[in-house]
C-alpha cells in the first residue's frame, strides 16, 4: 500500500511538476490536519465567497453548470495566492 501512494505522490503532485499550491491544495492540507497560515484562511474564505457569489449570479442551468466547471478547474489549477486580491473579498 506504502508503494501505491508513493507512486501516486510522485505522479500525481503539482510540486514534483513545478506547479503552484492551489485552493484544493490547502484544502487537503487542512483537512489533514495541518495548520494554516492566516494568509491561507484568507485565500479560501476569499475563493468561497467569490465561488457562491458567481453561482448565485447564473440566472439558469446551463450558465451555472459552466461556471461551476470553470471554477473546479481554477481550484484545482490556479494559484491559491491569487485569492489575497481584494477584489475576490467584496
Amino acid at each position: 500500500m506504502d508503494f501505491k501512494n508513493d507512486i501516486a505522490r510522485k505522479f500525481f503532485t503539482k510540486q514534483d511538476i513545478g506547479g503552484s499550491e492551489s485552493i484544493n491544495d490547502l484544502r487537503d492540507k487542512e483537512f489533514s490536519g495541518k495548520s494554516l497560515s492566516a494568509e491561507e484562511k484568507f485565500a479560501l474564505a476569499n475563493f468561497d465567497t467569490y465561488r457562491l457569489k458567481i453561482l448565485n449570479a447564473q440566472a439558469d442551468e446551463e450558465t451555472f453548470h459552466q461556471h461551476y466547471r470553470q471554477l473546479q478547474v481554477i481550484s484545482n489549477l490556479g494559484d491559491w495566492r491569487e485569492f489575497l486580491k481584494d477584489d475576490y473579498s467584496r
